[in-house]
């Protein structure tokens, strides 16, 4: 028994002396991992697109450097400029540059603004009532595929060749995208919002102003901006109508005259107006809604 327990007490001293030598166990630091970024990422696009719009004009310049095509279809990027100059010294078709400018961004305007208060107001109704959606999607979907310049003559007939016209023909085509844009803005809203929302007691007002329409002002400003860029693309049949200013009438009368040049100003011009439309439409998404696509 003696020996024994001496060995057990050999046995412990050994372990407990391993145990004090063990060096203590380093921290290991937490390790950070960056998510995987998907789609375009963060990084800006704005070096690409600069680069490409100066790949795009020396394409231009070295194509009528070659003589490829003759000058009258597409003149050099000098005579555009000169030309440019010309009209903005001189004016064009009896109207300085300026005034038809403004015309056609009194147009542009008085269209977007009707668009914008009937069509939210139409679209949000409906999104959140059946019989709204029912009644009004039809005529919609109608003609919202149709060309502007399919119901131009009607516009004619019905409004005569004033500025009524050409007003209702770009708020038929501006209507349609806010409609859809916001309807489907508040189709897509979580309903996990809203049942959290009446679990904590909001009433039907509190509910629509907190959540269904900050949910759907996303949808609504991309709307916007595809409204807008409708409304220029159909500004040039708008100004068909027994116009005498405005950028779709300065491109249409240089046409008849095989003006090249002068198209190309008034097409130039038009980007330029709706880039800008565009650019400050990003701001005020920027602005109303900063956490869109950040979740």
């Amino acid at each position: 028994m003696t020996e024994l327990a001496a060995q057990l007490a050999l046995i412990q001293h050994i372990d407990a002396s391993a145990t004090l030598q063990l060096p203590d166990p380093k921290p290991v630091a937490p390790k950070v991992v960056k998510p995987r970024s998907f789609g375009i990422g963060e990084g800006s696009t704005v070096p690409i697109s600069v680069v490409t719009g100066f790949a795009l004009l020396f394409l231009w310049w070295a194509i009528t450097q070659a003589g490829l095509v003759p000058h009258l279809f597409l003149p050099t990027p000098a005579e555009v400029i000169t030309m440019a100059q010309s009209i903005w010294d001189d004016g064009y078709a009896n109207a300085t540059l300026w005034e038809h400018i403004s015309a056609s961004l009194t147009r542009i305007l008085s269209a977007a603004v009707i668009a914008i208060v009937l069509g939210i107001p139409t679209g949000l109704l409906m999104g959140l009532n059946r019989w709204a959606k029912g009644v009004l999607d039809t005529p919609i979907e109608f003609y919202w595929p149709l060309p502007p310049l399919s119901y131009l003559p009607l516009m004619v007939i019905w409004l005569g060749i004033g500025e009524a016209s050409k007003i209702t023909l770009l708020t038929l085509a501006m209507f349609a995208p806010i409609v859809l844009s916001a309807q489907a803005g508040v189709r897509s809203l979580p309903l996990e919002r809203v049942n959290a929302a009446l679990s904590l007691g909001a009433n039907r007002w509190q509910l629509f102003a907190h959540i269904v329409l900050p949910s759907a002002l996303p949808e609504i400003l991309t709307g916007i901006r595809i409204a807008l860029g409708v409304g220029w693309g159909t500004l040039v049949a708008a100004e068909l109508i027994a116009a005498n200013r405005g950028i779709g009438y300065l491109i249409m009368s240089a046409s008849h005259f095989l003006a090249t040049d002068a198209v190309f100003v008034g097409i130039a011009v038009i980007a330029v107006c709706a880039f800008s439309f565009t650019f400050a439409m990003r701001l005020v998404e920027a602005a109303l809604v900063p956490w869109k696509g950040k979740h």
